[in-house]
């Protein structure tokens, strides 16, 4: 038997995140694989304990299932840089600017990775003439798409089809965020692409019953989006998006698993944003496209495992 790499696993779950309950179901499925694969696991929720408490001496590895702000966007990885334990899933700055949409927008743009047209809107400059000169100065049609710069699993996210409408879900957005962002909408197929270690997997396309892949859409069996494996792109198109994704996460120097998001449309992918943490749960994309190419779950969240670092 192939001696393993680390012994001792915590899986840090749950947190503060609107996203709690799916990192919570992501954390117990990781938790379980590990399990199987014989990994001594533990779990530890940072909306119990801080994460300055992690019992270093008992920990030789942690797999991060956080999701959502102060999991995904850098905080956590501070701590774990902090406390010298290697984790699993992309470290500090790459977080910080896969979770800020602005950053990886910026990113996108300077390594020729098409995406949407956009600008951002703070609570103090919220004014209806700043929000149209944007939008007119920016080129962008509509629908628009207004979403908080910081959330995960489309949390805030609305579409808007004429300006009165855009301008009352605005305000009522800023009660609760600090900055927006606004993009135009493209339509055409959804399709999202998995990342491992550095190498594309797969691209499943989405079919969602509701108008685009929101919260609801992910995680509800009621709201069930149909998922085709592998997305119904010519092999040209297919092999493109791979190189897309790759791209993507070589450029935020990200580590372990990565999802990114697309829109094809008029034969050209247009990307929306990159996911460093994606779920893990029954209805996630990534363990699907890992079985299509006829890797297990268990064997998915280990390979996850062993990529695990720190100072990345």
């Amino acid at each position: 038997m192939k001696k393993k790499k680390f012994k001792k696993v915590l899986v840090v779950l749950g947190g503060t995140s609107g996203e709690r309950p799916v990192s919570l179901e992501t954390g117990k499925a990781c938790f379980k694989a590990l399990k199987k694969k014989g990994y001594k696991v533990s779990i530890f929720d940072p909306k119990k304990k801080n994460l300055n408490l992690i019992d270093k001496k008992n920990t030789d590895v942690i797999f991060n299932a956080l999701h959502g702000r102060n999991g995904e966007d850098g905080v956590a990885q501070t701590y774990f840089e902090y406390l010298k334990i290697p984790y699993t899933h992309s470290g500090v700055l790459s977080s910080f600017n896969a979770m800020n949409k602005l950053n990886s927008k910026e990113i996108f743009k300077k390594n020729n990775i098409k995406t949407p047209k956009f600008f951002s809107i703070k609570k103090s400059d919220f004014k209806k003439n700043i929000i149209f000169k944007n939008i007119l100065s920016k080129k962008i049609k509509f629908p628009v798409v207004a979403k908080p710069i910081n959330e995960g699993s489309s949390l805030g996210v609305v579409i808007c089809n004429n300006k009165k409408k855009l301008f009352k879900l605005i305000k009522n957005l800023l009660k609760k965020y600090n900055e927006l962002m606004l993009e135009e909408y493209i339509a055409g197929q959804e399709v999202q692409v998995a990342v491992i270690n550095g190498k594309p997997l797969g691209a499943i396309e989405l079919i969602p019953k509701r108008l685009f892949y929101d919260y609801k859409a992910k995680y509800t069996k009621k709201a069930m989006t149909k998922h085709v494996m592998p997305a119904r792109l010519s092999k040209k198109k297919y092999n493109e998006v791979l190189r897309i994704a790759k791209k993507t996460h070589l450029s935020l120097d990200c580590r372990g698993v990565t999802r990114s998001d697309f829109k094809f449309y008029k034969n050209k992918f247009y990307l929306l944003e990159i996911n460093t943490q994606p779920g893990m749960t029954s209805l996630s994309l990534v363990p699907e496209i890992a079985s299509y190419k006829g890797i297990s779950f268990e064997n998915l969240v280990e390979k996850i495992l062993l990529d695990a670092s720190i100072n990345k």
